[in-house]
């Protein structure tokens, strides 16, 4: 009998241990934090104003996390990898990976790209690069200063315990790109989204305006200044606190996606190209809910406020 309680003990012993999986007991005999789950992390992208750039280019070296006080490499992110940020608008993503995390809550991860610093000189073969005119010429994307603390995604989202959350960073590229005299620099600022927390805007666009292309910019409910329609400063972008922006595509619809559930309000701007006419009117208090139905909000450019 004692043999079999033996074998009983040892066995939930065995069983008690893959459940705590790779967490560990500390000087006092509590669990240390460290079951895993898995981030699943996707990049996407607003559109840019100019039509005339054809293709937005960044290259990826290595991809951090921040926890405990320090950085931590995605060790399962094999870089360098090389994307196109303009093919990734109006709802487009790519999947970064699939990175093994110790569970628990997180608030920012951080890109770490093949881009030169400005007091470097034109890089003979640049990691990150704009790209005009379907390739006809192209021009490298430079970063002021301290490259090497690479770009900070801003949001906040849980890795569960043996379970998987889909996070989404929205790079912007509208404002992440800036012209400084004869160089292009990339200032971007990524918000992190949890997918099962987001959603979208969809419509169609009447446009009745003298305007060629047609922007809807998404505020949160309330944010919007008439000032930031205005032109930029320095280097700063149109628009510089729109949560998203969609463009009016050829067959006259506009995509604002990876919204986070909430309110919004739509600030709808006429161009020439790339050239901004004027803000045509607004669509207020737009409520978007999470989960993979849109919400439909069709514009005409006659009937807005």
């Amino acid at each position: 009998m004692t043999r079999i309680l033996l074998s009983i003990a040892v066995i939930l012993g065995v069983l008690a241990a893959s459940a705590v999986g790779c967490a560990e007991l500390d000087g006092e005999g509590e669990l240390e934090g460290t079951l895993e789950g898995t981030l699943k992390l996707n990049l996407t992208d607003a559109p840019i104003d100019a039509n005339n750039v054809t293709g937005v280019y960044i290259t990826i070296n290595e991809i951090q996390y921040h926890r405990d006080g320090q950085w931590e490499t995605f060790e399962e992110f094999e870089g360098p990898q090389t994307y196109d940020l303009l093919e990734l608008s109006g709802g487009n993503f790519v999947l970064l990976g699939e990175f093994t995390l110790p569970a628990g809550h997180y608030t920012q991860i951080r890109f770490m790209l093949d881009i030169a610093e400005m007091d470097m000189g034109p890089p003979a073969n640049p990691g990150c690069y704009i790209e005009f005119d379907g390739g006809e010429s192209t021009e490298p994307l430079f970063v002021p200063s301290g490259g090497e603390t690479g770009y900070k995604a801003i949001g906040q989202f849980t890795v569960p315990e043996n379970g998987e959350v889909e996070v989404t960073a929205d790079f912007d590229v509208r404002k992440a790109v800036v012209k400084a005299h004869f160089l292009y620099i990339l200032k971007p600022t990524i918000r992190l989204v949890v997918n099962d927390q987001a959603g979208s805007i969809v419509g169609s666009i009447t446009n009745n305006s003298t305007y060629t292309d047609i922007v809807v910019f998404a505020y949160e409910e309330g944010t919007w200044n008439a000032s930031e329609a205005d032109d930029p400063v320095g280097e700063e972008s149109r628009f510089p606190n729109a949560v998203t922006s969609g463009k009016m595509d050829d067959g006259g619809d506009y995509v604002l996606a990876f919204l986070a559930a909430g309110t919004y309000d739509l600030v709808v701007g006429g161009y020439e190209g790339s050239d901004f006419g004027e803000v045509l009117g607004f669509i207020f208090g737009v409520e978007v809910e999470s989960g993979p139905v849109p919400t439909v909000q069709d514009i005409d450019t006659d009937d807005l406020e």
